[in-house]
C-alpha cells in the first residue's frame, strides 16, 4: 500500500473541497459583517426606545445586550447554514438545548442571582437611595447590579448582597413613603391620674417640631407594669433612621420635661428590706433549762 500516494489523494481532495468552499466562505463572512452592522443599528435603536422610559441604566444595559446577542445569534446561525448545508436548525437547538442544560447546571446560583437582578430592576419599589432591611442587614441601597446589591449599612460598612437574598426573603423598605409611625413608652405611678397625664404627654408631643401632628398622635394606656402605668406613644415624622432618631430623642425630652413640670412622677423600680429580729440558738437552750 502507497502510504504516500493515499496521503496526496487526500490532501488534493481536501484543496479541491476548500476552493469549491470558498464562495460559501465568501456569502459567510459577509453575513457575519451584516450582522455587525445591524447589531449596532439594533443596539442604537434600543437606547432610543428604552431611553424614554424610567428603568434603572443596569437593566437597559441588559436590553441592549441582549438585542445584541439576539441578532448575532441569528446571523451566525444563517452563517453556518450557509457554509454547512447540512445543517439544520433541529439539529443545531438540540446541541444548543445540551448544552444550556449543562452550563445551568454548572453556573445555577450565577443564573439565580441573574434572573433575581433582572425581577428587582422590574420592581417599582426599592430604588437607588432607600433604606432597607432585609435577614437581618439593614442600610442604605447604593447600586444595584445583575448579580448583586450594594447596601451601606448605617455604620458605615458596605454589604454586597446576593439578588437571590434580595428577591426570595421579605424586604422592609423603611423610607418607601417620606413619612412613617415612631413610638415609645413611657410609665407614669400607680397613684397618678391617668386621663390628666395621657393629655400632658399628647400637649408634649405635638409642641415637638419633627412630629407631624397633623397626621395624628396616638396615646395607649398600654399595660400595668411592675412599678407603672405604661403608656404607649405614637406620632409620625420623617422615613429615615436619622429622622426616626432625632424625632425620639425631642420627645423624649419634651415628654420628661412636661411631667416634671405637672408634678407627675415616672417611677423606676422600688427595692424594700425587711429586717427580722432573731434570737440567738444559746439563748433559747438556756431558757428551756431554766423552766420548771
Amino acid at each position: 500500500m502507497n502510504y504516500i500516494e493515499t496521503l496526496r489523494d487526500q490532501l488534493q481532495d481536501m484543496g479541491e473541497g476548500f476552493i469549491e468552499s470558498l464562495p460559501s466562505l465568501a456569502i459567510a463572512i459577509f453575513i457575519v459583517f451584516l450582522t455587525w452592522i445591524v447589531a449596532r443599528f439594533g443596539a442604537r435603536i434600543s437606547d432610543m426606545i428604552v431611553g424614554r422610559t424610567e428603568l434603572r441604566a443596569s437593566l437597559k444595559t441588559l436590553i441592549d445586550t441582549l438585542v445584541k446577542l439576539g441578532v448575532w445569534l441569528a446571523g451566525l446561525f444563517i452563517a453556518a447554514i450557509v457554509v454547512m448545508p447540512g445543517l439544520t436548525a433541529a439539529s443545531l437547538l438540540a446541541g444548543l438545548g445540551i448544552g444550556a442544560v449543562a452550563i445551568g447546571f454548572a453556573f445555577q446560583d450565577i443564573f439565580e442571582n441573574f434572573l433575581a437582578g433582572v425581577l428587582i430592576m422590574l420592581r417599582e419599589k426599592m430604588r437607588i437611595g432607600d433604606v432597607i432591611e432585609c435577614e437581618g442587614i439593614t442600610g442604605k441601597v447604593e447600586h444595584i447590579t445583575l448579580r448583586e446589591t450594594h447596601v451601606r449599612k448605617l455604620s458605615g460598612e458596605l454589604t454586597v448582597v446576593p439578588n437571590s437574598i434580595l428577591f426570595k426573603n421579605p424586604v422592609e423598605i423603611l423610607t418607601d413613603d417620606s413619612q412613617r409611625r415612631h413610638e415609645v413608652v413611657v410609665g407614669v405611678s400607680y397613684d397618678t391620674q391617668l386621663d390628666r397625664a395621657a393629655e400632658v404627654i399628647r400637649q408634649a408631643v405635638e409642641d415637638v417640631e419633627d412630629v407631624l401632628a397633623s397626621k395624628g398622635i396616638d396615646i395607649f394606656a398600654q399595660e400595668f407594669n411592675s412599678s407603672s402605668v405604661d403608656f404607649l406613644v405614637r406620632w409620625w415624622a420623617g422615613s429615615t433612621p436619622r429622622d426616626g432618631w432625632e424625632s425620639k430623642d425631642k420627645v423624649v425630652r419634651a415628654v420628661k420635661a412636661a411631667l416634671d413640670e405637672a408634678g407627675i412622677e415616672i417611677p423606676f423600680p422600688y427595692v424594700t428590706h425587711t429586717f427580722k429580729e432573731t434570737v440567738p440558738v444559746s439563748h433559747l437552750g438556756d431558757t428551756s433549762r431554766s423552766t420548771p
